[in-house]
Formats: C-alpha cells, sequence, structure tokens
C-alpha cells in the first residue's frame, strides 16, 4: 500500500471513530437520570430527563409515588440556585402528572424537587450529577457566544 493510500485510510479510520464517538455521546445525552428522591414524603423513584425536539421533558420513575399532601407540585432548581414552582402532580379525579415539559424560560436543572404548596414544605428531592441544559438553555449559550464574536 503506498504512504498516499495509508494516509486516507487513517483519515477515513479517524472521521468514522469520531463518528461512532459524537454517536454515542449524542444517545446519551438525551437521556438523564437523577439521585433517588430523598426527603420525608418523596423519598422513593428517580426523575429522568428527555428531549422530544426542542421541548425537555422531566419524568417520574414507576417506583416513584407521589406523596399523600393536599398540593404535591413539579419544582426545579436550576444551577444558580433558582427555584421554579411548575405544575402539580395531583389533578382532578384521581389523575396525576408523572411527566411534566419545562418551560422554556428554564435554562438547566441541577434538582427536581416535590414541594407541598400547600404546607410549603419541601417533600424530597433528587439532583442530577451535573445540570442538565435545556433546549432554550443551549440557545442562549449560543446566542452569547455569538454576541461575543
Amino acid at each position: 500500500m503506498s504512504v498516499k493510500g495509508s494516509l486516507k485510510l487513517g483519515l477515513l479510520s479517524m472521521v468514522a471513530a469520531a463518528g461512532l464517538f459524537t454517536a454515542a455521546n449524542g444517545f446519551a445525552a438525551d437521556a438523564h437520570t437523577t439521585t433517588k428522591f430523598d426527603g420525608v414524603k418523596a423519598n422513593t423513584g428517580t426523575a429522568s430527563h428527555s428531549r422530544q425536539g426542542n421541548t425537555d421533558i422531566l419524568t417520574v420513575s414507576d417506583d416513584y409515588k407521589i406523596p399523600d399532601t393536599p398540593a404535591p407540585h413539579w419544582q426545579v432548581v436550576d444551577s444558580k440556585g433558582n427555584v421554579y414552582l411548575l405544575s402539580q402532580q395531583k389533578i382532578k379525579d384521581g389523575k396525576t402528572n408523572r411527566k411534566i415539559a419545562l418551560p422554556s424560560y428554564i435554562h438547566d436543572v441541577a434538582k427536581v424537587q416535590t414541594w407541598c404548596s400547600f404546607a410549603e414544605a419541601l417533600l424530597g428531592e433528587a439532583s442530577f450529577p451535573t445540570p442538565i441544559v435545556t433546549a432554550s438553555g443551549e440557545r442562549t449559550q449560543s446566542d452569547s457566544m455569538a454576541m461575543s464574536r
């Protein structure tokens, strides 16, 4: 094999390896799971993050038990410590919100909490190993990088 052929083969191998690495990381980036919920009432299960298009979704695991309190809500904390109170986990007629779409004003999520708005008490929380950047957070980061050029 000639030197030119060896260089082409080496370059193709590097491109293929980079493509496989990117694909593997792309799949991992689409789903993240928290630690187990820990708290006085919410102490089972985990939450996971996924993305459907540009919508970020949080879902609790099947073993998560929504606390038997008057008004348990979804609540998230971002990497700066900002707290966002979201929808109720229990709704009328025994229905539940085990999945929630994050609003676009939330740019990352460090913790998922269960908050009782009636008693104004934290019922439990679970943390991501590293904060999850949402689709709107990615857009904000790319906009600020473009502006700094």
